[in-house]
């Protein structure tokens, strides 16, 4: 080799050595890694665990949701627990009526989107019940989703009373 290469040699092993340094950094980017939460404590949320429900009558879902990045959307999924399954999220009970066949079962699926995709959201929701439908136990499955897909849901146990 001859003294110029040598020279140059160290100086071209850095340039390589930091060309691999900038092609291999990573942007740190916020990785949104937390779910978001659905409050259910405050006064006026409804329904809460073992709230009656009147049939033929209207009523607003209501409950905080929060997410520390972004909020997407919420659902709702309504359906009779006749047959004493159970998803519930909370610890207490609810006194369930003997199992049954559904003839005419309350269901209800609705997905909302939250615009403006805030941290905080007040949902509120009216919802129906047809005065025709079965009486009894039912499941309120309410799930939050925010923008980076990350999901929690929670199952309240009501009851459709005439």
């Amino acid at each position: 080799m001859n003294t110029q290469t040598q020279k140059l040699k160290p100086y071209a092993l850095m340039a390589l050595m930091l060309a691999f340094t900038i092609a291999c950094k990573k942007d740190k980017e916020n990785i949104d890694t937390e779910k978001p939460t659905i409050d259910l404590s405050a006064a006026t949320a409804f329904p809460k665990q073992c709230s009656p429900i009147k049939r033929g009558s209207s009523f607003t879902f209501h409950a905080k949701l929060s997410d520390n990045v972004a909020l997407g959307s919420y659902s709702i999924d309504v359906h009779h627990n006749f047959d004493h399954h159970s998803h519930s999220t909370e610890v207490e009970e609810c006194t369930l009526e003997p199992v049954k066949k559904p003839v005419k079962p309350f269901v209800l699926v609705k997905s909302v989107n939250i615009p403006g995709h805030p941290q905080q959201y007040d949902a509120q929701l009216q919802i129906d019940v047809p005065a025709d439908i079965d009486p009894g136990n039912y499941h309120f499955m309410i799930q939050v989703t925010d923008q980076s897909g990350w999901s929690t849901q929670r199952g309240i146990s009501v009851r459709i009373v005439e």
